[in-house]
């Protein structure tokens, strides 16, 4: 069975690149053209960047009571990540990834299910604190658009449903396995106009929701002062995508500013959270060149930057984590 499920997710990273061919094929002639150097340190930092996200996660393992290597969890979050790709679920599979994990290791998977929840919630704070500098950064300039204010405010709606799930399941099991109930429910409604079947468990839901309230009562008082280090990592993970943003203007030789960066690197991201696509694919590579260009970068310099910043933070990171999610269940066996 762990075979057959190696050969799905592996067999649909295929499928990403190949539904994405064209993509990959105007990204591979532009990485012809940049300046080898600044490529490899866009592709060092994209490493510390991996490193760091295992940092973030061991933080965040500390603080539910459990020890783990770092070495470890940044396998586990390349795996995870790998699985967001190619199988989107809002987080949801990857965090399934961390959940078997736990079962192998023998500690609660509930609390491997809290750890990518709060990772989710850090994550997107530290994102929406750069977002704010990238809104500044934009209402100076005047070009800040009704496209740009609707995604934040989708953004900022998702990461509020997350924390008050979050409360409501610290507050009371119960509560939080009614709601997820009812969304189940719902999702179900839905999908049983084309499955015919129940696609979610109800049962599930609230056993889900046990799982998360046990992991959450065991959280040391004054949580929310320690969530600050996971927080301190996650800004720092985006500086270290934001400087691989700014390697991609220096490999063609781009004028910039920093707000320029910021402003530019935070609308891509933004777009890439919102997007249907996987990862963003298609998206973001079409939006971001526009949000450059708004930003004064020509539009032919805007799309072989943001063509090398996606070699970088997706197809790299895409191949990577198909080799740690081989590699973990290999060592599974």
């Amino acid at each position: 069975m762990k075979k057959f499920i190696i050969v799905i997710f592996l067999f649909l990273g295929m499928a990403v690149v190949a539904l994405s061919f064209g993509e990959l094929e105007n990204t591979l002639a532009t990485l012809e053209k940049a300046h080898l150097r600044w490529l490899f340190v866009a592709l060092a930092l994209e490493l510390v960047w991996m490193v760091n996200v295992g940092l973030t996660y061991q933080s965040i393992f500390h603080l539910l009571g459990i020890e783990e290597d770092r070495a470890r969890l940044t396998l586990v979050a390349a795996a995870s990540n790998f699985v967001n790709i190619v199988a989107p679920t809002a987080g949801v599979g990857g965090i399934a990834v961390f959940a078997n994990e736990a079962r192998r290791r023998g500690y609660p998977p509930g609390k491997a299910t809290l750890a990518g929840a709060l990772f989710l919630l850090v994550d997107q704070a530290a994102f929406l604190v750069v977002l704010a500098l990238g809104w500044v950064v934009l209402l100076r300039r005047n070009d800040l658009n009704a496209g740009e204010v609707s995604a934040s405010l989708l953004l900022l709606a998702m990461a509020s449903i997350l924390a008050f799930l979050l409360y409501l399941g610290y507050r009371s099991a119960d509560a939080l396995g009614s709601v997820l109930a009812r969304m189940a429910r719902t999702v179900n409604r839905v999908i049983r106009f084309f499955l015919h079947r129940d696609y979610l468990s109800e049962e599930r839901a609230h056993a889900f929701a046990a799982e998360v309230a046990d992991g959450l009562s065991d959280l040391p008082e004054h949580s929310a002062l320690r969530l600050s280090r996971p927080l301190l990592h996650a800004l720092f993970g985006k500086l270290l995508l934001i400087g691989a943003l700014a390697c991609a203007f220096l490999s063609f030789d781009v004028p910039f500013s920093a707000g320029t960066i910021v402003a530019g690197w935070a609308i891509g991201f933004l777009f890439l959270i919102v997007s249907p696509t996987p990862n963003g694919i298609g998206v973001v590579e079409g939006l971001m060149p526009l949000t450059l260009t708004s930003l004064r970068v020509p539009y032919e310099a805007a799309v072989v930057v943001t063509l090398l910043y996606r070699a970088v933070t997706f197809w790299f990171l895409l191949a990577v984590g198909a080799w740690a999610f081989r590699r973990l269940h290999l060592s599974e066996e």
